[in-house]
């Protein structure tokens, strides 16, 4: 695909700098090419010191690897990330009203707007929730949601991250390195700060306390271990909320409350943020072989005894089969037409759907509904003709367990190359902090950018990299 039909969000068609970059654009043009390339080596360098690495599943040879950092901002203007705001409350105030009502009175399934198979047939779907009222009403506490760019005006949503979205820390770890490795160009710009992210998840956790919690609430994030991909994350978080990072044989159940080992015995917990599985959360009311979680920390949940964040159950909204019926769950809990657009997508379930899928895989994205990270995905106009065949078979074989969606020609964004500037594929994931005091979106996100030309495919795991993402300030 030509990078001519994408839009090219810092120059206009013919050549002229979008008014959002003006400034980056003077300060890049006077800047020489050496001094940018020692930059972007002493960014790497920084990134390595510090740690900021991810593991790629399934590859132990592989071991840790640093995700690339562009030096180049992505840069949106105020006015435009004002009305993608209002776009992205609106979805996420669905969603959570979405997972209370399908663990209540399911009103969405008997006025026909969503088949009852899409539960049923789900292995996100927990009936353990069926009647279980979250503190504070609050099931999506942390939520990312993946957007891609195609015209001025034209954002759509690529997927929802409902149930442990990661990524947050490569946001905050890539404005600290573009904050002290080029404070004049902040200087120049005036950027939305993204800094005080932990501080406010600290405090929209702990506006969530659940009812046996007196006093000030007590914090914790749960990892699976030092050998999950995101562990860098966990501990980072941990650290900057000034709260302790646990791992299940550090909790057990103590007089009805889930308690950590602390160096005064064992100490309450209120609030738990869970990076771990909901399969692997309790393995007496979920998964018997885990060795990830708290024996009896549901029974203590459904108790009221501790909130867990986000609530088990939330990955039903992360389905991709679910994603397809977005527009219906927006439309029926906020009474709105959806702000942001869904992808166009064929649920391969359906044998119309799919007949029209394997018609024409060579133009499809198609994609596994319980897949991330980008695996167990084809990219048809980019793919084999061994791998369409390969693929085939497969949704041949399972047809349920597949979506398919159009190749979007999405935006480009400048990253910094040899010999200048040179547009590359982005997507970008902001996000969302949700408590009973409202909704809090953080300005920007993480975008991540597809570093090989004409690559569609920005995920980490998969060779794509990271950049800092700048909100302008109202002028």
């Amino acid at each position: 695909m030509s990078d001519a039909t994408n839009f090219d969000e810092m120059r206009f068609p013919d050549g002229r700098v979008r008014e959002a970059y003006e400034a980056f654009e003077r300060w890049f043009s006077a800047e020489s090419a050496g001094d940018l390339r020692a930059k972007a080596r002493e960014a790497e360098a920084v990134f390595r010191l510090t740690g900021i690495t991810f593991n790629v599943y399934g590859d132990a040879e592989a071991g840790e690897r640093l995700i690339p950092f562009d030096i180049v901002p992505r840069i949106i203007a105020a006015r435009e990330w004002k009305r993608l705001s209002k776009g992205i409350e609106q979805r996420v105030r669905a969603l959570n009203a979405f997972l209370h009502d399908i663990h209540h009175r399911q009103e969405i399934i008997r006025a026909g707007r969503l088949p009852y198979e899409m539960l049923a047939r789900n292995d996100a779907y927990l009936p353990q929730m069926i009647g279980v009222e979250p503190p504070g009403g609050v099931y999506t506490h942390i939520v990312g949601i993946d957007l891609v760019r195609t015209g001025p005006d034209q954002f759509y949503v690529l997927e929802d991250n409902a149930r442990t979205p990661s990524g947050v820390s490569y946001m905050l770890e890539n404005r600290e390195t573009m904050l002290n490795m080029f404070p004049e160009l902040f200087q120049q710009n005036r950027v939305q700060r993204v800094s005080q992210y932990p501080q406010r998840l600290h405090s929209s956790l702990a506006a969530c306390a659940p009812p046996a919690c007196s006093g000030e609430p007590t914090v914790a994030v749960l990892t699976p271990g030092i050998h999950n991909s995101a562990y860098y994350e966990h501990s980072f978080l941990a650290d900057e909320m000034g709260v302790e990072l646990v791992e299940g044989h550090d909790l057990r159940v103590v007089d009805g409350r889930v308690a950590m080992r602390t160096t005064r015995g064992y100490q309450p917990i209120d609030v738990l943020y869970r990076r771990v599985d909901d399969d692997f959360l309790d393995p007496l009311n979920f998964n018997p072989d885990s060795m990830l979680g708290v024996p009896g920390i549901f029974d203590v949940y459904r108790a009221g005894g501790i909130t867990i964040a986000n609530a088990p159950g939330t990955g039903v909204a992360d389905d991709k089969a679910i994603y397809s019926y977005m527009p219906e769950i927006v439309e029926f809990y906020t009474g709105e037409k959806p702000m942001l657009e869904n992808v166009p997508t064929w649920r391969c379930s359906d044998p119309d759907s799919l007949g029209h899928v394997l018609d024409n895989l060579e133009e499809l994205v198609v994609k596994e509904v319980h897949g991330s990270g980008g695996y167990g995905m084809l990219i048809g106009p980019t793919a084999s003709k061994k791998d369409i065949r390969e693929f085939r078979k497969k949704l041949e074989a399972r047809p349920g367990n597949y979506i398919a969606q159009p190749t979007l020609a999405l935006s480009t964004v400048p990253i910094f190359v040899k010999n200048g500037l040179a547009p590359r594929h982005v997507d970008l994931r902001p996000f969302v902090l949700v408590s009973p005091d409202g909704v809090e979106i953080t300005p920007g996100g993480l975008t991540r950018v597809a570093l090989k030309k004409g690559s569609l495919v920005v995920n980490s795991s998969q060779g794509g990299g990271t950049k800092d993402t700048w909100v302008l300030e109202d002028e």
